[in-house]
């Protein structure tokens, strides 16, 4: 038998109706919180639902740290993810089997920093060559997490905050100095800067 408690924070952990990220699934709502009979146990758990996937996961409260869900990034993680965007790509020399798991075990850590490092990695310019068919879905894929997190973060659509990571992507690569001016302005959040006017300061370097 499934009981469903009013809305509350459960142990200072998350609230019904909060944005959470889970390192499977990316960014998930937590709907409800039931209390399930388990084995003639009381099972207290975390409704989340993944509108993306039309999916519906209970995690046990006791378990969700350790499962690795977690909170919306704060605003400084936001930044150096996108500083970390606006890095170099640091591709290794080794066989691209291996790369794809590291790829997909960082897109699954539910870690933002590391999925900017494969949107990095796996992003090419216009003059560079095309990404085969499994690059592109990776790299996809980890673009996808970022900007669903994004924007749920700055309370934007998912398409704008796609739109802003490329904006990022797409920067001059030589304005290293700018591009660390920029983060920095954005992580004191000088001036109300949001992702938004701060991707359309990196087009304008």
């Amino acid at each position: 038998m499934t009981k469903k408690q009013p809305a509350k924070v459960v142990e200072g952990l998350f609230n019904v109706g909060q944005h959470v990220v889970y390192p499977a699934h990316g960014v998930g709502r937590v709907t409800a919180v039931e209390t399930q009979q388990v084995a003639g146990m009381k099972l207290e758990v975390f409704v989340v639902a993944f509108e993306q996937d039309k999916l519906i996961l209970r995690v046990p409260v006791a378990k969700a740290a350790s499962s690795g869900m977690r909170a919306l990034a704060s605003t400084r993680v936001v930044g150096d993810a996108l500083k970390t965007l606006g890095g170099k790509a640091r591709i290794k020399r080794t066989m691209w089997s291996r790369r794809a798991q590291e790829y997909e075990a960082k897109i699954n850590s539910g870690n933002l920093i590391q999925i900017a490092e494969v949107v990095r990695d796996l992003h090419r310019a216009e003059d560079q060559p095309d990404q085969s068919y499994s690059e592109r879905q990776l790299y996809e894929s980890a673009l996808d997490r970022m900007a669903r997190e994004l924007a749920a973060v700055e309370n934007i659509k998912h398409a704008e905050a796609v739109e802003q990571y490329r904006k990022v992507l797409a920067r001059n690569p030589r304005c290293e100095e700018a591009l660390s001016n920029l983060v920095a302005m954005f992580l004191e959040k000088k001036d109300d800067i949001s992702v938004r006017r701060y991707a359309e300061m990196l087009t304008e370097i």
